[in-house]
């Protein structure tokens, strides 16, 4: 029997397949190529030679993936968990990175941007009347890929393939180390590998550690990073505590969460265990989501006597990202509890109300805090006499900074062939910018008219009547069809009740139990004026902006956890394609197959023509009882 014969009955298939992917990554960890390679293989990838779309590898069972300036090598077995990365990060932190090092006198260059300040002229005229440049005016400057002595250290606690670690190396200027860290040994092999295919091994150190633990041993502060981005599989409750700790004084904290069912309200018990914080259902959950987070964030960070500063917040897809700057101060906690509040929302219309957990009061220059005073709801809906659902605490407060997003916008703005997300990020940030950012939380447009059963308005008309009663409102940027505005619930339903005079309904098919009868019998105390006003229309809107994407493939969502043992087993596979649209009408076969558990009535009186076409059964065989064992 040959060697190769005998290697195949000794070991599976698998099992060679594992040791020539190993064998592949030494070679490449030297500098040699890796023969046998067909298709994008590695030689390939370093020759330059690489698609925009993952493509497999057929001898390494490996899958090219690009994004950005970043090219990894992924593993088609799914021992290694890899969602998309967010195009918002290389955006958020260089402009952070820009504040950062403008305030150590040092000025970053962005690829593709020009320079503000090429040359710096002494204006002051000499003896011969000449003008003559100021070298001591001249910023050092940072580039990218380069090491920046007094640059940002940068933490991926939770780096898996090691991609945004190895775009933040390629994409972010002023970077002086990035530090991509997971548990699995098989990741951080992973993570050597794509550092070594990308060239940036003088800025991203692979590391193999608990993620907890590393940011525990990093508390001092000569210790902590400026940076520390957290992406996890699910909920990142369990690494908050390290990374308030971890985070440097007015550093950057990015964290994702993807778990949006528990703080959507389908498991407020399993949110409150997470997150600190009670979920309720609502057209407004992701926002609710997002400050959901930012309250556990806050209250985790108020423990060691430090603060968080909302930069950012984003609900996008299937998940939300916060970006928050930390800070330490002890008269800054102490506002905190002025900061969160609980929501009353009735479960018939859908109004809610907001209850501050504390009050600050200035007087005479010195601010006094104490506990608020309220429900600001009786027992019952004032407006449809259904009872209240009480949710949170969250964070009350505004979930942006409007100047770091103009900041970051006109930055995409200036250099949109930066990023090939360009286009999208504009879209969102414009929203985010309109947004008015001392009201929390929306209602839907659908929402209004589905509670008293009638047609719905355009949203212009909506917004129009608002915007003539004098108040403000806005769009938001977690739901199309949002209404952002700080009226109060009772002039919402007077500009609804207006709304179904000019499109009535059939009073007599409302039960008078119902929240539309309880509304609908109330006459309007205001006239609302529907006509549609020129600032109705928010900027982006009118200038056609991508401000909500379709998914970009089908059944888009968070990919599966990483498994040790490689791809999931055929059965599994089946299972999940079995229960893709689960909720919708079921295909004909398997109403047929549901309904001959059923004898056919036809078929028992002798009139069914069917046959065996008949989806009910035509077996005459009747069950049998089962036997009764004697005492």
């Amino acid at each position: 029997m040959s060697i190769r014969a005998a290697l195949w009955l000794q070991f599976s298939r698998r099992s060679i397949q594992r040791q020539f992917q190993s064998f592949c990554r030494v070679q490449l960890m030297e500098g040699t190529k890796v023969p046998h390679c067909k298709g994008p293989a590695i030689a390939d990838i370093e020759n330059g030679a690489h698609p925009e779309q993952p493509q497999p590898g057929a001898e390494l069972g490996e899958t090219v993936i690009s994004e950005g300036a970043a090219r990894i090598v992924f593993p088609n077995s799914n021992e290694v968990f890899y969602n998309p990365v967010q195009e918002f990060n290389s955006a958020v932190i260089t402009e952070f990175a820009r504040i950062q090092l403008l305030s150590k006198g040092i000025q970053i260059e962005v690829p593709g941007e020009e320079k503000l300040q090429k040359v710096v002229v002494n204006l002051t005229e000499s003896e011969e009347g000449s003008m003559e440049p100021c070298p001591r005016d001249q910023p050092q400057t940072a580039a990218v890929g380069n090491v920046c002595e007094e640059g940002l250290r940068v933490l991926e606690g939770l780096a898996a393939s090691g991609l945004h670690s190895i775009r933040f190396a390629k994409e972010v200027p002023g970077v002086q180390a990035v530090i991509a860290n997971d548990a699995s040994s098989r990741a951080v092999d992973l993570i050597r590998c794509n550092i070594q295919l990308n060239n940036v091994s003088h800025l991203v150190q692979p590391n193999l550690a608990d993620a907890r633990l590393l940011m525990y041993e990093h508390q001092r502060r000569s210790q902590r990073f400026d940076v520390i981005d957290l992406d996890p599989y699910g909920s990142p409750a369990t690494f908050l505590d390290a990374a308030v700790q971890a985070v440097s004084e007015g550093g950057l904290l990015c964290v994702t969460c993807t778990d949006m069912a528990v703080m959507a309200g389908n498991s407020s018990e399993t949110c409150y265990s997470k997150y600190g914080a009670m979920s309720i259902k609502s057209k407004a959950c992701h926002e609710m989501a997002l400050r959901i987070v930012l309250h556990s964030l806050d209250l985790r960070a108020n423990c060691y006597q430090r603060y968080i500063v909302p930069l950012l917040s984003i609900s996008a897809d299937f998940y939300i990202r916060v970006f928050v700057r930390v800070y330490t101060g002890q008269a800054k906690v102490k506002a905190s509890a002025s900061k969160q509040g609980f929501v009353f929302q009735c479960v018939g219309c859908g109004s809610f109300y907001l209850q501050r957990l504390g009050k600050a009061v200035n007087s005479g220059g010195r601010v006094k805090f104490s506990a608020a005073t309220g429900p600001p709801v009786g027992s019952e809906c004032e407006h449809c006499g259904q009872r209240h659902q009480l949710g949170g605490p969250l964070w009350a407060e505004p979930i942006h900074d409007p100047d770091f997003v103009g900041q970051v916008l006109a930055a995409i703005s200036r250099n949109t062939g930066r990023f090939r997300t360009s286009a999208r990020i504009r879209g969102v940030l414009s929203m985010v910018t309109e947004e008015l950012p001392d009201v929390p939380l929306y209602y839907t447009l659908d929402q209004l008219s589905s509670t008293i059963h009638c047609n719905t308005p355009s949203l212009l008309q909506l917004r129009s009547a608002l915007l003539h009663a004098g108040f403000r409102v806005s769009l938001s940027h977690a739901c199309k069809n949002a209404v952002k505005t700080d009226a109060p619930p009772s002039v919402l339903w007077d500009i609804m009740r207006c709304w179904e005079k000019e499109n009535p309904v059939k009073r007599e098919r409302l039960s008078e139990t119902s929240p539309a009868f309880r509304i609908l019998q109330t006459e309007p105390r205001l006239q609302a004026n529907f006509s549609i006003r020129d600032d109705a229309n928010p900027s982006s809107r009118q200038q056609g902006l991508q401000r909500f994407q379709a998914n970009p493939e089908a059944n888009w969502g968070p990919k599966a956890r990483a498994r040790s043992g490689g791809k999931a087993p055929l059965e599994l596979v089946e299972k999940r394609r079995q229960l893709q649209n689960k909720r919708k009408e079921p295909s004909k076969d398997q109403g047929t197959e549901k309904l001959k558990a059923f004898p056919c009535k036809k078929f028992k009186q002798g009139t069914c023509l069917l046959g065996n076409e008949c989806c009910y059964s035509h077996c005459l065989e009747e069950p049998q009882p089962s036997p009764v064992s004697s005492p």
